[in-house]
C-alpha cells in the first residue's frame, strides 16, 4: 500500500482523547497491514485515559481489542488479503529481540512474559483506520463472522484461560462474581464446558437482566451474598469461585463463597492490593489461582466458539460508534449500562457513518 495518511485516536493525557491524521504505517519484515473492522474498549483502556495505567504513555494509539481484514502484507505465508483476521495483541520477548528471553517465555509460558506488552499501550492499536501488526499476531476468523463478533475473541479469550486453568470439571458449581463482558464470558464458558449450578453476581440492575437472559441465576452484590452461594450447595459453597470484579469488597468474600479446598480463581486486575482473608485460606486449603490473558491455544479456542456461536453470542448487546465520537464511547462504556460491549468502527466518523 502506498505512503498515505489516516485517522487514528491517541490518548493526549488525563482525560483526554484526541482524533488526529498520522501516517499509515510501513510494514517491516514479517509484518501485515490491517484494517481495523472494530475495536472494543476495556477496563483497562479506562484506566488509561484515566492516566491509572502503569505503562501507557501520552500520544500511544490505543486500543488492544480488535480485529479486521489483512490490508498488505510483507510476511510470507500470513494470511492473504482480504481475509478477516482477530488480533492476539501480546508482545512478548521474542517480539522485542529480547536475547536470552525471559524464563517464562522459554519455557512455553510466553503469555506471562516478564516483559509483557500490547498493542495498544505498548505499540500502536487499534484505534484507527489501519494497524500494522506481527504475522504471529492473526487469528484467521471466518468471513461470515461480523465484525461485532469477531472483536470479541480477545476477551473471549480471557475468559477461556482463566476457565481452563481453574481445573474445572463436569457438574461442578460455580459463582462468578461480576456480569460485566469478562465475568459473564466466564459464566458462558463455564457453562460450556459443563459446569453445573452456575450463579453470577452483580450490583448493576441492568447488567443482571442481561445474565438472566442468558438464563444464569443472579444474585445481588451484599453482605449476605456468600450465605446464599452456600445455601445453594447444601451450605458447602461453590466449587470454583470466579473473581471477575477485581473490587476489594469482592475481595472479602471469595473465600467464604468457596467450598473447602475449592479453587478461587482471580480474574481481574485489582489496582491496589486488596484485603483477603488469607486465615481461611489455610483452614479450608483453598487453591487461589491468578490468571493474566490467554496463551496461544486459549485464543484459537476462542474463535472457533464465536465462528459456532456455540455461546450464543450473537444475542448479546453491543453498541458500535464511530471514531469521532471514540469520546462518548468511552463514556458508554465507563457507565456500564445499555450494552455490554461497546465497539468502535474506526472507518467511519459521524459525517460519513
Amino acid at each position: 500500500m502506498g505512503i498515505g495518511s489516516m485517522r487514528a485516536v491517541s490518548w493526549a493525557g488525563v482525560d483526554r482523547l484526541e482524533q488526529r491524521m498520522v501516517p499509515i504505517p510501513e510494514l517491516g519484515p514479517g509484518e501485515v497491514l490491517i484494517k481495523v473492522s472494530r475495536v472494543g474498549i476495556c477496563g483497562s483502556d479506562l484506566a488509561i485515559v484515566r492516566g491509572q495505567h502503569a505503562r501507557a504513555q501520552p500520544g500511544v494509539i490505543i486500543g488492544h481489542e480488535f480485529c479486521g481484514t489483512v490490508a498488505d502484507s510483507n510476511a510470507p505465508g500470513a494470511p492473504p488479503v482480504g481475509s478477516q483476521v482477530a488480533v492476539r495483541p501480546l508482545i512478548v520477548c521474542a517480539d522485542r529481540g529480547t536475547v536470552p528471553t525471559c524464563r517464562a517465555c522459554a519455557s512455553g509460558n510466553s503469555h506471562v512474559c516478564a516483559a509483557l506488552g500490547l498493542y495498544g499501550v505498548d505499540e500502536p492499536g487499534g484505534l484507527a483506520e489501519y494497524v500494522a501488526v506481527r504475522a504471529d499476531a492473526l487469528q484467521p476468523v471466518s468471513p461470515n463472522v461480523v465484525p461485532e463478533l469477531t472483536a470479541l475473541a480477545e476477551p473471549l479469550a480471557v475468559a477461556v484461560h482463566a476457565v481452563s486453568r481453574s481445573g474445572l470439571r463436569s457438574g461442578d458449581s460455580v459463582a462468578v462474581y461480576g456480569a460485566g463482558p469478562i465475568g459473564l464470558l466466564t459464566a458462558l464458558v463455564a457453562r460450556y464446558r459443563g459446569a453445573g449450578d452456575v450463579v453470577l453476581v452483580e450490583p448493576n440492575a441492568w447488567r443482571r437482566g442481561v445474565a438472566e437472559r442468558y438464563r444464569f441465576t443472579v444474585l445481588p452484590f451484599g453482605a449476605e451474598t456468600p450465605v446464599e452461594i452456600r445455601r445453594r450447595s447444601a451450605g458447602n459453597g461453590a466449587d470454583i469461585v470466579f473473581d471477575s470484579a477485581g473490587h476489594p469488597a469482592v475481595a472479602l468474600q471469595l473465600t467464604e463463597a468457596a467450598r473447602i479446598q475449592g479453587t478461587i480463581m482471580i480474574v481481574g486486575v485489582y489496582k491496589s492490593p486488596p484485603a483477603v482473608d488469607l486465615r481461611t485460606v489455610n483452614f479450608a486449603e483453598h487453591h487461589v489461582i491468578g490468571t493474566r490473558v490467554y496463551e496461544r491455544a486459549d485464543f484459537a479456542a476462542a474463535t472457533e466458539l464465536i465462528e459456532t456461536d456455540a455461546l450464543s453470542l450473537s444475542d448479546l448487546p453491543t453498541t458500535t460508534f464511530p471514531l469521532d465520537a471514540t469520546t462518548d464511547a468511552f463514556a458508554a462504556a465507563a457507565q456500564g449500562e445499555g450494552c455490554v460491549k461497546v465497539l468502535i468502527d474506526p472507518s467511519q466518523n459521524r459525517g460519513n457513518a
